[in-house]
């Protein structure tokens, strides 16, 4: 017997759960609970799987969008954070870079670190140099 996907029954799963593109974590939330719902149920009907994967899509970009924005840490914002975890002081840098006004501006994200630095602080921090690099 072959099971056909029936349109009607897939309007009917539509208008119960009303999918739309998700906006906030509550609406995810909601529709996490349908998936996993519909995950752990026995022999799901095609139009069931249907919404399966329709709920899968919507939350997929949410959770793209939400947790993993495209946006980049600047250069001065990741040594600040990795010269705090090292318990150092800017002064500390010194001897790396040369001296203390330029240390204070790479901190500081008044100038930009150039590629000798980059080499330099990543070989210091144990760290790849693109981090460095925006």
């Amino acid at each position: 017997m072959t099971v056909t996907f029936n349109p009607e029954k897939y309007k009917e799963l539509l208008s119960n759960y009303q999918p739309k593109i998700i906006r906030n974590e509550d609406e995810n939330e909601k529709y996490l609970a349908v998936v996993e719902e519909l995950m752990h149920r026995c022999n799901r009907t095609p139009e069931e799987d249907e919404l399966y994967e329709l709920l899968i899509t919507l939350i997929e970009k949410f959770e793209q969008e939400y947790y993993q924005p495209e946006t980049t840490i600047s250069s001065d914002s990741i040594l600040r954070f990795l010269i705090e975890q090292r318990g150092l002081k800017p002064e500390e840098l010194v001897n790396l870079i040369g001296s203390e006004q330029k240390a204070n501006e790479l901190i500081n994200g008044k100038n930009s670190i150039s590629k000798e630095e980059a080499i330099i602080l990543a070989k210091f921090f144990h760290v790849d140099q693109s981090v460095f690099i925006n």
